[in-house]
């Protein structure tokens, strides 16, 4: 007996450990409401709808027992089931409180999956929008419709179960007969039968009707889109009637079976239901089909019209790219017609030379230090502020810990010493060093540079941080090695974590992470404190399960802390007209891995607004949710549902604020809708004949779709302004290989304009990206370039084929880096170069642009300039200009090494102009000091 008690008490406490492990994290991160507010909720599904099933299937097999004839009129089909009755008859109330239980466990334990729906249903917010057809606030599709459809869902269960229960209990009890002659049903059973049945019938009628409006958000094939959304003409004028008719007939043929309690006759509601079965085959079948065939087939894009342009006004506005300013864009120009091309050049873009999806393994050599640290394989970009105050476009990644680097590998090694990485390390995203290397403008162990000084460097909750850890107790971390100081220990003093100084807590984690050791190790006692769902989209996902989480967290250095910086998504699949997309499928590139892949709360959607920025302190593993679309319904709505757990917009910090970014998954379902959506004539929508693609990314031999770019540039038309940080990318029509369009996002949060979407159509016959990459690899200087890397074991790794519009045309700029030989890691060694008709392949981007557009807007030359190379120092001449012209030229070469060095090349333009200047000038005088005089 003592020994089953205590089984019990064991099994108890394995089910109870989770839960409590749970509260425990959740009160650690201060988000105990959300933790509370989904217990309570789900609860309160479970037993409201689990003792609604077991009272209706109870109530039915209670009545039909009731209901049953007495013993001497059975008949002899019946007498053969009466040692089943007598076998159950001592146990009639457990059996039917056992058969209620499990009905009623399974039903709650479905109904309380739906506690997002409950929420959303009883909270919802308006839209301010109504539909085009039905004039229904979109929240009602949103968030009423799916409740409606849940609770009949549940209504048709009751009553299947409920029917089927009480007919099982009429035939045992003699109320039906299925061999014996005469009545097969006791007028009793007869009517309880009907009216369930009548039940189930009026519930139909209920589904009929609100599939009237399920019309709005049915998905269905069609030729202008394949994730058709919405109403056509055959919905409109032939589905919709019919539902409206076949919902009469249900609830005639309800009303007949009702009847049935006066009449005891089956013969009128089997005729209804027959009617009804017949009507829904021919009606809701059958007509559709016939309009469909020989009222829009003959003329589909005139009937179809109307619906399109809905279609296209509700996705456009559903995903937010109904403001998009399209404007048509020539996209081939001649150099010679525009001497001022190579400045413009210069002016731009800040050329992102270092690839940040390229340059992983440099960082990891060069800045690496232990075996046990690590770099993820695709960094980020940012913006930080040179010594000079000016803001340059920054690639960035954390130094986080990697456990498979530790020489020794033992429980407390992995879970007490080597506990966080340390230092973030920062290049420069525009220029290299001597050798090709980023040029680092925060590196080393600890870290120093241009970064925030005496920031917290150590990272205890990153990407690739997926383990737990106990810290703050009396076994020392690891802190870091240097030459100097050896091994440096520390102890998290962190506000995170939970605490394990209660033997109860150090129980339930044992058991919860199956590791007894938690429970009995040395190394933890006061102050000990155990870490755990530390990736910072694991955190934010825990804390909002209600948001869509971007597949890129990136880290930013923010004040005296290092702050995950990850976007989130409200979504909905119930947007009237509103056409689908997958999330999975659109948001995955050439760079997506199971790192970068977005974390979807739902898939299919089709509304989509980047509602919140949410931070994740590196350190202590503090989770902030901000909200940023303070428009937005379905944000509004869930902070009904959980609130205080959002933050105004307002409270976000300035210095945060210049880190943010537009997102690259938002952009990149923005761009997929857009292949088509940016057509907004129903005829021309309908034809295809404009029809986008994103091509893929010439550079990766996977055919997956290029990545976007974050870029500072200048976009045409935008001259009075700077240049902007933006999200970029490129289409081709449909099927070709040309440039089709080029989009750009203001994706500096700061900015006024922030989340401006401008599009360029291009009208001329435009080289698009596999094309210009064909092209630079066809050059006989790439050819030789490989040849010679060969020769060293060295491979080539092409970078981003970055492209900008200048001058009415489209610059293309791709970094080379060669990888292998003395150093296995990729170094920028050439820059290639495309415009219009006209291609270069240098060893530095300026001397690539020169080759293109020529150093002063002249012809290019076929080979590098002699401006390129040192003028050496004449003796004097005894002419004054002519002397004074020489000195200016050596000054403005000297000037433009300076500037080629700091990749500053706008002054490498200014100097080379400068020093072409100063030799013509030089020319001129010597010419006409030895012109002979008349």
């Amino acid at each position: 007996m003592t020994l089953g008690i205590l089984a019990v008490l064991a099994m108890a406490f394995v089910m109870f450990a989770g839960f409590w492990t749970d509260w425990l994290w959740y009160r650690s991160v201060h988000y105990s409401s959300v933790f509370t507010t989904q217990l309570w909720t789900k609860i309160g599904l479970f037993l409201v709808f689990g003792l609604l099933m077991a009272f209706a299937v109870g109530l039915n097999i209670w009545l039909a027992h009731r209901l049953r004839p007495p013993l001497s009129a059975m008949s002899l089909e019946q007498q053969s089931l009466d040692r089943y009755r007598m076998g159950i008859a001592p146990y009639k109330k457990w059996m039917l409180l056992g058969i209620t239980a499990l009905i009623g466990l399974i039903a709650g334990a479905s109904a309380s999956g739906q506690w997002r729906t409950w929420l959303m249903w009883v909270n919802g917010v308006p839209f301010g929008q109504k539909d085009p057809q039905f004039k229904l606030d979109v929240s009602f599709y949103a968030f009423d419709l799916p409740w409606y459809r849940f609770m009949l869902g549940f209504g048709f269960a009751a009553a299947v179960l409920s029917l089927i229960a009480a007919a099982l209990t009429h035939y045992l009890y003699g109320g039906l007969r299925i061999t014996s002659p005469g009545a097969r049903a006791t007028g009793a059973a007869t009517g309880h039968l009907s009216v369930l049945l009548g039940v189930f019938v009026i519930l139909k009628a209920v589904a009929y009707w609100l599939d009237r409006y399920g019309l709005a958000v049915k998905s269905s094939d069609f030729k202008a889109t394949n994730k058709w959304t919405g109403l056509r003409y055959v919905d409109a004028n032939a589905y919709l009637p019919a539902k409206t008719i076949l919902f009469c007939i249900a609830v005639i043929c309800a009303v007949l079976f009702f009847a049935t309690l006066w009449r005891r006759t089956w013969q009128l509601p089997v005729i209804g239901f027959g009617l009804m079965v017949l009507s829904a085959i021919l009606i809701g079948g059958l007509y559709p089909a016939i309009v469909q065939k020989f009222q829009v087939q003959p003329n589909e894009q005139a009937k179809e019209a109307p619906y399109i342009q809905k279609n296209i006004d509700a996705t456009r506005k559903a995903y937010g790219i109904d403001n998009a300013d399209v404007e048509n864009y020539k996209g081939t120009t001649d150099a010679k017609d525009n001497p001022k091309l190579r400045s413009d050049a210069d002016a731009a873009a800040s050329y992102r030379l270092i690839d940040p999806n390229v340059v992983s393994p440099a960082f990891q050599q060069l800045q690496q230090e232990r075996k046990y640290y690590q770099f993820p394989s695709t960094l980020d970009v940012d913006r930080y502020k040179d010594k000079d105050g000016k803001e340059q476009d920054t690639v960035i990644g954390l130094r986080e810990l990697n456990l498979k680097g530790i020489d020794k590998r033992n429980w407390i090694n992995d879970h007490f010493t080597y506990t966080h990485g340390f230092g973030a390390i920062a290049a420069k995203g525009t220029s290299v060093d001597v050798n090709g290397a980023p040029d680092f403008t925060e590196s080393g162990l600890p870290t120093s540079g241009q970064l925030a000084s005496d920031y917290q460097q150590r990272i205890y909750y990153g990407e690739k941080t997926d383990q737990y850890s106990i810290v703050g107790g009396p076994q020392k971390e690891l802190d870091y090695e240097s030459e100097g100081k050896g091994q440096v220990t520390t102890s998290f003093e962190g506000k995170g974590g939970v605490s394990l100084s209660n033997p109860f807590n150090r129980a339930a984690y044992a058991v919860t992470f199956n590791e007894p050791q938690i429970l009995y190790s040395g190394a933890i006692g006061k102050g000990s404190k155990i870490l755990y769902n530390r990736t910072p989209k694991e955190r934010v996902e825990a804390v909002a399960p209600w948001l869509t989480i971007d597949g890129d967290a990136y880290p930013a250095v923010v004040g005296k802390h290092i702050q995950w910086v990850v976007d989130a998504y409200t979504t909905t699949n119930g947007y009237p007209y509103a056409s689908r997309t997958t999330l999975g499928e659109t948001t995955t590139d050439s760079l997506t891995d199971n790192q970068r892949a977005v974390v979807a709360q739902q898939n299919q959607v089709n509304y989509i607004r980047n509602s919140v920025k949410a931070t994740v302190d590196a350190y202590d593993g503090t989770v902030t949710l901000y909200q940023w679309d303070d428009k937005d319904p379905v944000l509004k709505t869930w902070m009904k549902a959980f609130p205080g757990t959002v933050k105004a917009k307002s409270a976000i910090p300035a210095e945060l604020l210049s880190h943010l970014r537009y997102p690259q998954d938002m952009f990149k379902v923005q761009r997929e809708l857009l292949t088509r959506y940016h057509v907004t004539d129903p005829a021309q929508f309908y034809s295809g004949s404009d029809a986008w693609q994103v091509p893929d990314d010439p550079t990766n031999k996977d055919n997956n779709a290029v990545p976007p770019y974050y870029l500072s540039m200048k976009m045409p038309g935008a001259e009075s302004q700077g240049k902007m940080f933006s999200l970029t990318t490129t289409f081709t029509p449909n099927g070709r290989p040309n440039l089709g369009g080029f989009m750009a996002v203001d994706a500096d949060a700061a900015s006024k304009d922030y989340g401006k979407i401008r599009l360029l159509r291009v009208t001329d016959n435009v080289q698009g990206p596999q094309q210009v990459q064909s092209k630079l690899n066809g050059l006989p200087e790439v050819a030789e370039f490989v040849r010679n890397l060969r020769g060293t074991d060295s491979e080539i790794d092409y970078g981003n084929l970055l492209t900008v519009p200048l001058g009415g045309g489209f610059l293309y700029i791709e970094p080379v880096y060669a990888r292998g030989g003395s150093a296995n890691y990729p170094l920028l060694k050439k820059v290639g170069v495309s415009y219009g008709d006209k291609t270069a392949f240098k060893d530095n981007l300026a001397d690539a642009l020169s080759a293109v557009f020529g150093a002063d807007g002249a012809t290019p030359p076929t080979t590098t300039p002699p401006t390129t190379t040192p003028p050496t120092t004449p003796p004097a001449t005894g002419d004054a200009t002519v002397d004074q012209a020489i000195k200016d030229a050596q000054k403005a070469y000297d000037d433009g090494q300076k500037a080629l060095a700091k990749g500053d090349w706008k002054a490498y333009g200014d100097a080379q102009k400068a020093l072409q200047d100063a030799l013509q000038q030089a020319a001129d005088s010597e010419a006409k000091a030895n012109k002979p005089k008349s």
